[in-house]
């Protein structure tokens, strides 16, 4: 049934997809608040930000249901084209000076992410089947936060070298990223070619019922949902950054170097947090809000260089998490026949959570209760803990969720 040459070498070409779509995605990304705020947006615009994820999210919960109901490799693969080729809008913003133009630049990009996801977990799940799902995830992350890492430091660079000409900086950059959004869409012909009939394009599923999805997977939603609404997201973070900057503490090109930290930090961890998920399945869940709790308080307790820098090393660490551990989970949960509805619900209730928290984080920071951001981050990622506990009491029973733990 699985030709692991064959499977590799899919796997491989898909990560560099990933790789490319990040460089322009994770470009433009790094510097979406404080480019917000250099186009003068209201503060609140760094937390609608975030209504570009829901956005995602949602169209990954649409992407999971037509995966569900199709038997079609075709409509499979057109979802990834189409989700891709949306990348091309991001070199656009090199041609607004309007924020509100730009906020709706980002949030077509994060559209069609959401189109593309669910189909890409899928094949990456079906495809590291061979190496372990845990370090397939793992090794796939560290590709694409290679792009992660490029994609900002093309915008450091040119804003480090326009210190006195910002706006010209950030058009140059934004118009580079044109470039791997034009080749990522040859590597997905070149995949397609390869592998045109995806074996979950043709698997026997269990059409749109929740009855498969076990109180394992409601458990473990709800501990994850909880983990990312108390992280705090980047938009919010970069829109923050920028005001640190006015103070004198970073300068300008110290925002996509930030960034870049947290992407460094996500790389070096993804695999050894997916080794550690073959390993010890859904305990390894409980690393995600505990690395997320510090990041608050290095952000807002002591503002200096030295300790923003610390609190971009907890976000790698909780993103590496979120991106192997969590989408691996996901695999073990649930029955094959369902993973495509279960990846898209995931997706959706997770993306509230990142709007949600965005929007919660920045209203706090407009009235200049940062303290209250602390409190809640706390809240929340207590929260989810406490629901990654009694999952692994319950998924005792439940193979293969806890196969390895103990051993």
């Amino acid at each position: 049934m699985f030709d692991k040459k064959l499977m590799l070498k899919v796997f491989i070409t898909l990560s560099i997809v990933s790789l490319l779509g990040d460089v322009v995605y994770e470009g433009a990304r790094s510097v979406s608040g404080a480019y917000l705020n250099f186009l003068a947006a209201p503060t609140i615009a760094a937390g609608l930000l975030a209504v570009g994820e829901v956005l995602s999210y949602l169209m990954r919960l649409m992407g999971g249901v037509i995966a569900q109901k199709t038997y079609s490799p075709k409509k499979f693969w057109s979802m990834i084209y189409i989700g891709y080729s949306v990348n091309l809008v991001i070199p656009l913003l090199a041609l607004t000076n309007n924020w509100f133009i730009a906020l709706i630049l980002y949030f077509i990009e994060r559209i069609g992410k959401g189109l593309r996801a669910p189909v890409r977990d899928l094949l990456i799940s079906e495809v590291s089947e061979g190496i372990g799902k845990g370090k397939g995830f793992g090794i796939h992350e560290v590709v694409d936060q290679v792009g992660a890492i490029a994609g900002p430091s093309i915008l450091g660079v040119l804003l480090a070298y326009h210190p006195d000409e910002i706006g010209l900086g950030f058009k140059l950059g934004f118009s580079i990223l044109g470039i791997p959004a034009i080749l990522l869409m040859i590597v997905i012909s070149y995949a397609y070619i390869i592998y045109p009939k995806p074996i979950a394009a043709r698997i026997e599923k269990t059409g749109l019922t929740l009855k498969n999805l076990k109180r394992s997977y409601w458990l473990y939603l709800g501990g994850s949902t909880s983990a990312v609404m108390g992280l705090l997201y980047w938009g919010f973070i970069s829109y923050y950054l920028q005001d640190v900057v006015k103070l004198g503490v970073i300068n300008q090109s110290e925002i996509p170097l930030i960034y870049i930290i947290a992407m460094v930090t996500d790389a070096l961890i993804a695999v050894p947090m997916g080794v550690a998920y073959d390993r010890y399945r859904v305990f390894s869940l409980l690393l995600i809000p505990l690395v997320a709790i510090p990041i608050p308080f290095f952000l807002f307790m002591h503002v200096e260089r030295t300790s923003l820098y610390i609190a971009s090393i907890f976000l790698g660490l909780s993103m590496g998490g979120i991106e192997t551990v969590m989408r691996a989970s996901v695999a073990d949960i649930v029955d094959y026949s369902s993973r495509p509805i279960a990846y898209g619900i995931q997706s959706t209730a997770i993306g509230f959570s990142v709007l949600l928290g965005g929007l919660i984080d920045s209203y706090l920071y407009q009235i200049n209760m940062t303290d209250y951001i602390i409190l809640v981050t706390l809240f929340l990622e207590i929260s989810a803990i406490s629901s990654y506990i009694v999952l692994m009491k319950y998924g005792r029973q439940e193979k293969p969720l806890l196969e390895g733990y103990n051993q």
